[in-house]
């Protein structure tokens, strides 16, 4: 019998709430843990499941999603959408070439070229990891004495942050947004406030409801047509009555906006995973 796979290294609050989902919805469904067995060319589940697959670290969801594609098992997201995800600099060209609005960004490889292109951008700057989440590792620099500090400690810290992702800083207030698109329709979003610049939900910023309309469903709408997927968390933020994508996230977390917007997150994700099962 087919069934919907919820597979985990970590089973957190979302992968409980998805298998309650999935059994109020009447869809056969079991939790896996991929951290205590090893993997090769035999299938450890049916072509005829469907995978969702929440694992913690991004490179062990990709990898375990282009293992279980390759032995013609679907995916939810498909890695390809992960790969675009899990890396700001491939999600930024993606929004670039779409033509969505975005924070202006430059990329270097070496301190000294990060320093040159934080001054091209003009000070404050965001300074982000390549692949993170949880706003881990960000660093607003003031100042090129600031600069100078973080770009060499970042060149200390290994291959993953030698690639230096630097954005301007847009004074979005003391809230931005985050949204939820399933199947390619936007769901739902919560407004994140916080007295710190960095308001994601994890560290503390407080959610409320933000109810959906035009230019919300339009710039949502597009970031699903540049990167695909069922389940996107998208994060903006307005700047001088312009709305900008920050950041676009193939397994966000949602324990904290399902009860500001009062819609069945879980439930919807299941409805869309299971709908990609083979026919």
């Amino acid at each position: 019998m087919a069934t919907l796979r919820i597979l985990f290294t970590r089973l957190r609050t979302e992968e409980k709430l998805l298998l309650d989902a999935a059994k109020r919805e009447d869809i056969p469904c079991e939790l896996q843990n991929v951290s205590d067995v090893w993997y090769g060319d035999k299938p450890f589940c049916s072509p005829d499941d469907v995978v969702l697959s929440r694992c913690v670290s991004h490179n062990q969801n990709e990898g375990v999603a282009q293992l279980l594609e390759s032995q013609g098992v679907r995916v939810v997201n498909s890695s390809a959408v992960m790969a675009v995800c899990g890396n700001k600099l491939l999600t930024t060209l993606a929004l670039q070439k779409a033509g969505i609005a975005q924070p202006k960004f430059r990329v270097a490889f070496t301190p000294d070229a990060a320093l040159e292109a934080a001054e091209n951008l003009g000070y404050p700057v965001v300074c982000k990891p390549v692949s993170g989440s949880w706003g881990r590792l960000l660093a607003k620099i003031n100042d090129r004495e600031s600069a100078e500090a973080i770009f060499e400690h970042k060149s200390m810290l290994g291959v993953m942050h030698n690639t230096f992702y630097i954005q301007e800083y847009v004074n979005k207030g003391s809230f931005d947004v985050r949204a939820f698109v399933v199947n390619g329709e936007p769901l739902c979003a919560i407004k994140r406030e916080s007295e710190h610049w960095i308001t994601n939900t994890a560290r503390g910023g407080k959610a409320s409801n933000l109810p959906l309309d035009n230019d919300t469903t339009s710039i949502l709408k597009a970031v699903h047509g540049a990167i695909g997927g069922e389940f996107l968390a998208v994060d903006l933020f307005k700047a001088d009555g312009v709305w900008m994508v920050n950041e676009v996230n193939d397994g966000g977390e949602f324990r904290n906006s399902i009860e500001p917007t009062g819609k069945d997150i879980p439930a919807e994700v299941v409805r869309a995973a299971w709908g990609q099962r083979p026919r």
